[in-house]
């Protein structure tokens, strides 16, 4: 008796995923560690100086963490109510945080009490921030006014009261100490100097801005609001450059690469995008469990902190580069160590001994030897194959088909199982490498259960989609004969024209060559 044959499943070549120098570079980072907070984390901001440490900004604290820490090495709590914005100043030594009370709270990073407190604001400070001359700072409320305070005598310096709706997000400019920006609800961005009473340029987002950042070179402003990223030259007078779209919700938070050739951005989505800043084309992405509504990358990108609606903190570190030294020592087996004695041929002496190649057979082969048809069809129709490898049921039911099976196993079936397979039929048989059996199968499924059509909804509904799904692809099929014809068509007439110019060519040619012989 001839040994049985398992099901040839026809294997369709899939487009795998590009793999970039992004790719490699981004996936480079360990299993994230995951660190409750008590509430939704409105701010992450690394110290500009080594270690390194961080501030999370959430519920009425703010707590400090190390590099590698998974518990915070600072505390700070002396607030009545929500703490916002927690940010560091350039030299890593002052700490300043807006708050739902209205007032601006100055910290020593080494110390526990305020230094300074700043009261003027009527409603909470969502935005606050260091002017990059290191003695100033600015802030914008929930009463739509921008502040700028002096931090030795704690006091007011200018207030702007431009904006005519929250103002939530802002940040100073790297190269100009007098120079800040803010964004609003408004859907406005607006650029102060500090040296003038009134904003110097306005930029409409056309969005509730819920985040800006300023290149390091101050030449470029992004901003974020609704599902855009908006790139502006500020040197143009705040003219658009780009324009993206690639989140499905709002963006809430904006952050830099290290080089600044990487632009980062977060969103309600549960996506971190990350962008070239010379494209600015999408070059690798992160997903996550909940919203996100804050992100810090550190300095050198050595580590990606992610806050989100639900209070958890999420931190990547990247992966040690592996060192050469090590690898080298190891040193592996030699090329003929592996292909020795493949090419030896026995002598007529020899006793050669085989061993038998035991071959493990799938549930649905097993089946199909016992001549189970029924069974066979069933174990293939299970959600996780017909999901994620729908050839192998229509390898199975193609088998079925050349036995003359095929109607017998599709017979005597109930409701639920008459569901599931014209659910995978309606959805699989307008692709080309299923059509030919798929076809067949509809067929002799329309044959069998035709008596029993109008007894059960949800069976004539999925009659319904086939034909719906059918019913499409003629029509698709239809239009690309068309357009196929018009093709032909042009491609003739393009033929006619060239022959008739290569015919007129010949003939002139002659013409002109006899005249030369007259002349001559």
């Amino acid at each position: 008796m001839a040994a049985y044959k398992p099901v040839v499943v026809q294997a369709c070549p899939k487009l795998g995923e590009k793999i970039t120098q992004d790719t490699l570079y981004w996936r480079g980072y360990k299993t994230p560690v995951q660190i409750k907070e008590f509430g939704a984390v409105n701010k992450i901001d690394f110290s500009p100086v080594p270690p390194y440490n961080y501030a999370v900004t959430a519920s009425s604290r703010i707590h400090i963490y190390g590099r590698y820490s998974q518990e915070p090495i600072k505390t700070f709590s002396r607030f009545r109510d929500a703490a916002y914005g927690a940010t560091y100043r350039d030299d890593g030594q002052l700490l300043v945080a807006g708050s739902e009370d209205s007032s601006i709270r100055l910290f020593d990073v080494s110390g526990r009490a305020p230094l300074r407190q700043f009261d003027g604001h009527t409603k909470p400070v969502h935005l606050v921030g260091f002017l990059s001359d290191k003695y100033r700072i600015f802030s914008g409320g929930d009463d739509y006014s921008t502040n700028l305070w002096d931090i030795p005598s704690a006091t007011e310096i200018v207030s702007y009261s431009e904006h005519t709706d929250y103002v939530r997000c802002g940040c100073a400019s790297k190269v100009n100490a007098d120079v800040f920006i803010t964004g609003s609800y408004d859907h406005t961005v607006k650029l102060f100097d500090a040296r003038t009473k009134s904003s110097v340029m306005t930029i409409e987002h056309g969005h509730p801005v819920e985040s800006v950042l300023l290149f390091p070179s101050g030449g470029l402003l992004v901003s974020a609001g609704g599902r855009y990223v908006k790139v502006w030259d500020v040197l143009k007078g705040g003219q658009l450059l780009v324009s993206l779209k690639n989140h499905h919700k709002t963006v809430t938070c904006l952050c830099l690469n290290s080089s600044g050739q990487r632009l980062l951005s977060g969103s309600l989505d549960r996506h971190v995008k990350i962008y070239s800043t010379t494209s600015y084309k999408v070059v690798h992405s992160f997903n996550y469990a909940t919203s996100i509504l804050s992100l810090a990358l550190s300095p050198e990108d050595e580590t990606i902190v992610v806050g989100m609606t639900n209070g958890v903190l999420n931190v990547k570190h990247r992966k040690p580069e592996e060192r050469n030294e090590k690898s080298q020592k190891k040193r592996q087996p030699a090329y003929r160590t592996y292909v020795k004695g493949r090419t030896y041929m026995p002598k007529q002496e020899d006793f050669c001994v085989s061993k038998p190649v035991k071959r493990v057979l799938r549930k649905y082969d097993k089946l199909l030897k016992s001549f189970e048809s029924s069974k066979a069809l069933d174990a293939v129709l299970e959600p996780p194959i017909m999901l994620h490898t729908p050839e192998v049921t229509v390898a199975v039911m193609q088998e079925l088909h050349r036995r003359g099976t095929l109607r017998s196993a599709l017979a005597g079936r109930d409701e639920k199982q008459v569901n599931l397979l014209l659910t995978f039929v309606a959805r699989r048989v307008i692709e080309p490498r299923f059509t030919p059996v798929l076809v067949t199968v509809a067929d002799m499924i329309t044959d069998i259960y035709q008596p029993v059509v109008g007894q059960s909804a949800i069976v004539d509904k999925q009659f319904l989609k086939l034909q719906e799904a059918i019913g499409k692809e003629i029509d698709y099929q239809e239009e690309l004969l068309e357009v196929l014809g018009m093709m032909d068509t042009l491609f003739a007439t393009f033929t006619e024209k060239r022959d008739t110019y290569l015919e007129g060519n010949k003939s002139n040619g002659l013409t002109e060559t006899i005249e030369t012989n007259r002349n001559d």
